[in-house]
């Protein structure tokens, strides 16, 4: 397929696109768009053929939260070497987060992002903007402009806003521009000087811990100042059982609240640090059994909305020091869909559920006209080889990051092409070094 195709009828695939087909049809994509989907659709008169015979067409992926790490960060990530990793793991929206140098919360930061991320072979970027100036938890951003510069939401991340009044004024000033406020719920006089989840194996390692208090209570308390000021509230990184059981109530009595959950906090345990691994260090930190337990069930059931990466990549020399100084955070974009299937294995998520938190789902917590196959749609398309094994090599990611606690891994279902408005972006007509500049 040529990288600069915009029209093509993709056949003999197993279409889903949760809430209107699940089962074998093709797709006819025209000028960048979705232009029909049904069984033995006519070609046009020279259009382009893709044979999906034993694949999925799903939906491009959206990712709600993502470190592209530039401006400021570059020996990290980049923009370019992000968004190769996003069309990597079929991921054709990104929402990126603030936390650059200078942090975005103004228009002039939010205008180079989106400038910078304009190439022939890109996803679409979101960018989110702070909310606070600064992220310094004091004064507001001014939302108005980071809206019409661009953005979807705003954000403080990996900084909690401690001020519960700054929190308050946050969620009244963004609904006047309709944007999810999206919180790290952290009560950093709990989580003080924590590297790893308070619990058995951080007291075995003789390591400080965050106790899941520290997340519960930011969480109770954002839940009342989204339903006192009926803001838009989203959650970013849920990973406790209280969390979970404070949204559920939340969502039945009505409150505008909305979650996320990442693959490594319903995959893995505290149980990975063992050995001091940094490239499991991450925060909110991994917690117990009973805490996967809960965010597995929360994603069975609806109580949280999407599946994000909380992509966040570090260079190597920053995670090969001891457990105690390492950076928190692990790459995610390249491996999201080959974690996430594996709850359809162990019979936690239908196929349909799983595709939804990451196409629909996020795609409506934020309001993005994004992760549907809906006629006129953008022609943001993944394309799965669901029978394909594989090996998790962080020295063959397409992002800067090798910060990875599952290398070695072997997963099975892998993302063959990723179509962007109908252009091929994975396989990319770019080198791998090229992406790696």
């Amino acid at each position: 397929m040529s990288p600069g195709n915009a029209s093509l009828l993709i056949r003999h695939g197993r279409v889903i696109d949760p809430g209107r087909i699940d089962g074998p049809a093709d797709v006819l994509v025209q000028d960048g768009k979705i232009a029909a989907i049904g069984r033995d659709l006519s070609a046009p008169a020279g259009i382009e053929i893709l044979d999906a015979s034993g694949k999925y067409i799903l939906p491009g992926f959206v990712d709600l939260h993502v470190h592209l790490r530039e401006p400021g960060f570059e020996y990290k990530e980049t923009i370019k070497t992000g968004m190769a990793a996003a069309a990597a793991g079929g991921f054709t929206s990104i929402c990126c987060m603030p936390n650059t140098n200078p942090v975005n919360d103004t228009r002039a930061v939010t205008e180079f992002i989106l400038d910078r991320a304009k190439r022939p072979d890109s996803v679409h970027v979101f960018p989110i903007g702070a909310i606070t100036k600064g992220s310094e938890g004091k004064e507001l951003a001014e939302y108005g402009d980071l809206r019409s510069a661009g953005c979807v939401a705003v954000s403080d991340d990996g900084k909690p806003v401690t001020n519960s009044m700054v929190m308050r004024r946050a969620l009244e000033y963004a609904r006047a521009f309709d944007l999810p406020v999206v919180d790290h719920c952290e009560c950093k006089h709990l989580s003080d000087g924590g590297v790893a989840h308070e619990g058995l194996v951080a007291t075995e390692l003789g390591l400080q811990g965050i106790p899941s208090a520290a997340e519960d209570v930011m969480v109770a308390r954002n839940i009342e100042l989204a339903e006192l000021t009926r803001g838009r509230l989203h959650l970013a990184h849920v990973s406790t059982a209280g969390s979970v059981r404070m949204l559920q109530a939340a969502k039945a009595r009505g409150v505008r609240v909305t979650a996320e959950a990442c693959p490594h906090h319903f995959t893995l345990t505290e149980e990975a640090i063992r050995e001091f691994n940094t490239n499991a260090k991450m925060n909110p930190p991994l917690r117990t059994r009973k805490d996967v337990e809960a965010i597995k069930a929360a994603l069975k059931d609806g109580t949280i909305d999407a599946i994000a990466t909380d992509h966040a990549p570090h260079a190597a020399h920053e995670k090969h020091q001891e457990f105690e100084y390492a950076p928190f955070g692990i790459v995610g974009l390249e491996t999201a869909l080959g974690l996430s299937l594996l709850l359809v294995e162990e019979g936690v998520l239908t196929l349909e559920r799983m595709v939804a938190s990451l196409t629909c789902g996020p795609a409506n917590a934020f309001s993005l006209a994004k992760g549907t196959l809906a006629m006129g749609a953008d022609a943001d398309i993944a394309i799965v080889d669901p029978d394909a094994q594989w090996i998790v090599d962080p020295d063959q990611f397409r992002s800067k990051g090798r910060n990875t606690p599952f290398g070695g891994w072997k997963l099975k279902g892998r993302v063959l092409k990723t179509l962007v408005s109908g252009r091929e972006v994975y396989p990319s007509p770019m080198s791998d070094a090229e992406h790696r500049v």
